[in-house]
């Protein structure tokens, strides 16, 4: 019997190890087989089929739905996976349905859907700004790369503006893009928007304003700004924004200020023999008028 019981312990605690190393859940309903064909047979057309029971058999539709849609994604089927969420979000909770507007701007931002991407994300803020977001909390748990983590209100709206910013960059409504971006800078700043920042206002021609905000990413004012992407990001910005930089006068490469400039030419213009204003040609008539009268 201790044998017995020595080898179902070893059965199940490698069963577990196959559960965690590859995250698929227990069980052989709908949902599990399509989590086994995405993630261990690496078969995506069949997990959709998979999913697709799972949704209409009422099995964790929730998570059905979402993961069938990124699937969709991954497989160049984006229109069909928006249409996929708008047909059947109605079937999962509450708590779900922020998780699919997430999934919904990325599949807008694949698609081009750059109007449906500003409507839907100014609706998010506005649940934020009532008060209705994260389910009434402060913070949520969120997951990124099979890891998770604790996301404040703040720094959700700074994502959030960040995203529609980008948007109306888009859209090359460069005005809004920019009071998106200093708002979203001033709630929750990170080099990233800042970069975007610089940009747009790179393409409003306000090209000092731009050369203080990405040398601020250099110098490592703004947060994130010690990873090298974003260091490269911000340099390779300077370098196009000093492209097209007018060239400099000959009196700022001296470092000369305009007062002193003047001054100069009048000192100059006092030492200097009192000189015709007249153009040469027009001393050459004036002596040979001279020549004729005598």
């Amino acid at each position: 019997m201790k044998e017995i019981n020595k080898s179902s312990s070893k059965g199940t605690k490698k069963d577990d190890l196959y559960h965690v190393l590859h995250k698929v859940p227990y069980g052989d309903s709908p949902y599990v087989r399509a989590k086994h064909a995405q993630l261990v047979e690496k078969d995506p057309e069949a997990a959709i089929v998979l999913f697709w029971k799972a949704i209409n058999s009422g099995d964790k539709v929730d998570s059905a739905l979402k993961d069938m849609a990124v699937v969709m994604k991954q497989l160049e089927r984006s229109e069909e996976a928006i249409e996929a969420i708008s047909s059947f979000r109605g079937l999962c909770s509450r708590q779900s349905q922020e998780s699919l507007d997430n999934v919904l701007i990325d599949l807008y931002k694949k698609c081009g859907k750059i109007d449906e991407q500003i409507e839907l994300l100014k609706r998010k803020l506005k649940l934020i700004y009532q008060g209705k977001a994260f389910n009434g909390k402060l913070t949520k748990t969120a997951r990124s790369h099979g890891k998770k983590f604790q996301v404040s209100i703040k720094q959700e709206t700074s994502r959030l503006l960040g995203n529609l910013g980008w948007a109306y960059m888009q859209k090359m409504n460069y005005m809004m893009a920019e009071v998106v971006y200093r708002k979203a800078q001033m709630i929750d700043p990170d080099c990233n928007k800042a970069c975007n920042l610089g940009l747009c206002l790179i393409r409003q021609a306000r090209y000092e304003e731009a050369q203080v905000i990405l040398e601020d990413v250099l110098k490592g004012k703004v947060a994130g700004s010690e990873y090298d992407k974003s260091r490269k990001r911000a340099q390779d910005l300077l370098t196009e924004l000093r492209s097209v930089l007018p060239a400099p006068h000959f009196s700022d490469l001296l470092g000369l200020d305009d007062d002193f400039i003047k001054g100069l030419e009048h000192l100059i213009n006092q030492w200097a023999p009192v000189r015709s204003k007249r153009l040469p040609i027009f001393e050459e008539i004036s002596s040979f008028r001279d020549q004729l009268a005598c």
